[in-house]
């Protein structure tokens, strides 16, 4: 491929579950990838550049940027997957659950997406797409989440705000809202059960968000999205 005109995403919590998932399909796109997350292995792959580092901290987006830019000289999207989910009923949050979710989820968005745009902004354009969570519409009493709530709802008004900023810019804005998807985040014994929440009856599958990344990825004309991939759970139940 001419690196010249290799495009370059950059993906955050991929070390794992949706993350690893996305680095994949922006690879098989011809992107070149750099992936960041606390634990993430070293590549072996010319095209993939991993860094480590704690999302929560502005250093972290410093580096994850810097190594995009001496590595493939450009950053044309990025995807903000890094996140942490902490349910209990709200009155048992901890000021630790507050700040670590506050600092990945809010914190960690803000510096990278920043920096990201700012490079974007250089070239003529570019594409953020975040990773919220469907209760943010649609609050489920199963599910005491308010700490999700919070700050991926945060998220989701902040997509709409910068697509509108910078929709004569080149730099499009959007957001997957994920319902229930086999990942990591939940233990195989609770999936059966699980499944009983979502209308569609199946919980999602690791590649069901990774094709509604991909497909807002080729959409040059959508901006401002909340893509809703969650078995119908945000059209009711």
């Amino acid at each position: 491929m001419d690196t010249q005109n290799q495009k370059v995403a950059v993906i955050t919590g991929a070390s794992q579950g949706l993350g690893a998932g996305l680095v994949d399909g922006y690879r098989k796109l011809g992107y070149a990838v750099v992936a960041t997350s606390r634990t993430i292995a070293p590549s072996q792959d010319p095209d993939l550049v991993t860094v480590q580092g704690d999302i929560a901290d502005p250093a972290t987006a410093e580096r994850v940027i810097a190594a995009g830019l001496e590595r493939f000289g450009r950053i044309d999207t990025l995807v903000n997957n890094a996140g942490i989910f902490v349910a209990k009923p709200f009155t048992d949050y901890t000021a630790a659950d507050f700040a670590a979710t506050t600092g990945v989820n809010v914190t960690g968005f803000f510096h990278i997406t920043q920096l990201a745009i700012r490079q974007m902004l250089t070239q003529g354009g570019g594409h953020v797409v975040s990773v919220t969570t469907s209760l943010v519409d649609n609050a489920d009493s199963h599910v005491p989440s308010v700490l999700a709530s919070l700050t991926k709802g945060g998220l989701q008004s902040a997509t709409k705000s910068l697509a509108i900023e910078y929709a004569t810019r080149g730099v499009r804005v959007n957001a997957v809202s994920p319902g229930l998807i086999k990942t990591p985040m939940h233990a195989e014994e609770t999936h059966e059960a699980l499944s009983g929440l979502v209308p569609a009856g199946r919980m999602g599958e690791t590649s069901d968000i990774v094709d509604a990344v991909v497909f807002l990825e080729n959409a040059p004309y959508v901006t401002g999205e909340i893509l809703h991939v969650d078995g119908g759970q945000s059209a009711g139940h």
